[in-house]
């Protein structure tokens, strides 16, 4: 059994006001070094997390703390969920996960959103590390906010963390270097939507940036190369699209590979630094971007029966999931895509019977 070091004040005060004793603290799981433990809990599935809370407080402390989280994702045993921001028919913000790995795979919708964002629209939507962040937004009697919540996966619960520097919504958010960015935007003045804040989980700040090739109207973006990817949508006067890429190196953007961009016409993901792009402007076609050969090259097509434009796009190891309306969802494996095996549609969860409007889509791995 381990010692812990506790102090207890002296009633008899003198020089030694306060004298130390040892109190055995209990082993994680009796009969084992806490080191062999660890190895076991680290083990156990993700979802009976919410169960292992409830044996004692030193497995909730272990639950809670960052040493688990570490450890599995070091030894590569941390797990994927995928959580939706939607939309429902009352307009409000609601929020789903879904367990790719279970034998039941349904999405399952979290509780106790921050009431202050239920009604807001253009919020902010990113993952850091396990926590989850939902970050400014409006509604029509409110001008855009700079609050920011956080939710603690490990925990299970939402807090109200540091805001923004700058009040903003409808902007793009993306993780680079282990820092969030939040880019563009409308907010209160007519420099939001050149500027961006980047928050540092390590001294729990915002920064404000600005540069004036950043677009407003931000429709979708991307990390490629350790490089960050915007562009609006398309003119109603003109077909021009307006992208620009983050250089970390210099700190500034600028305007993106023509060629590239050229074939960015819906939502974009990166699987092992290949991107993809949904093209919904004819059906629903999956593209990859041959950067060798600096072509895009059509994947295949998915079944109008199975996706509910419009859609969104994430990525967990070689498989893509497209996600659309009411949250149904299509697996597509991309392992074998550029040799010439074209697309595996691997599953799919049916279609509900909700129409929510699906918002933004992200990955947290514990």
């Amino acid at each position: 059994m381990q010692e812990v070091s506790i102090e207890i004040e002296n009633p008899e005060g003198g020089s030694e006001g306060i004298s130390r004793m040892r109190q055995p603290q209990e082993p994680l799981i009796h009969g084992l070094p806490d080191d062999i433990a660890l190895l076991c809990l680290a083990r156990v599935p993700r979802e009976y997390y919410t169960v292992l809370k409830f044996v004692s407080r030193r497995w909730r402390d272990l639950v809670h703390g960052e040493g688990l989280h570490a450890h599995r994702k070091k030894h590569n045993l941390d797990e994927t969920w995928i959580y939706a921001l939607c939309r429902d028919k009352f307009e409000q913000v609601c929020c789903y996960v879904l367990d790719p790995n279970s034998s039941r795979r349904s999405w399952k919708q979290m509780r106790e959103l921050p009431s202050r964002s239920l009604l807001r629209k253009g919020v902010g939507f990113e993952v850091l590390g396990k926590r989850l962040y939902l970050m400014g937004g409006c509604r029509w009697s409110e001008d855009a906010t700079d609050e920011t919540y956080c939710y603690d996966a490990s925990k299970n619960s939402w807090t109200e963390a540091n805001p923004l520097s700058t009040a903003r919504c409808y902007f793009a958010c993306e993780v680079l270097g282990q820092k969030i960015y939040a880019i563009g935007g409308l907010g209160l003045n007519s420099s939001v939507p050149h500027s961006w804040d980047t928050y540092d989980p390590c001294t729990n700040n915002w920064t404000s940036h600005s540069d004036g090739n950043i677009v407003p109207e931000i429709e979708d973006s991307f990390v490629l190369g350790e490089k960050i990817y915007i562009r609006c949508g398309r003119s109603a006067v003109t077909s021009q699209v307006y992208p620009v890429v983050y250089e970390p190196s210099s700190g500034t953007w600028q305007h993106a590979d023509a060629d590239m961009v050229s074939g960015w016409q819906g939502p974009a993901v990166v699987v092992d630094d290949t991107l993809y792009v949904l093209d919904e402007s004819s059906g629903t076609r999956l593209m990859m971007w041959e950067k060798d050969l600096r072509e895009w090259v059509a994947i295949g097509r998915l079944s109008p029966l199975l996706t509910r434009p419009p859609c969104k796009l994430v990525a967990v190891g070689k498989s893509i999931y497209v996600i659309g309306k009411g949250r149904s969802t299509v697996v597509v494996d991309v392992s074998n895509a550029g040799n010439g095996g074209g697309m595996m549609v691997s599953s799919s969860i049916p279609k509900l019977t909700s129409n929510d409007e699906i918002i933004n889509c992200k990955c947290l791995s514990i």
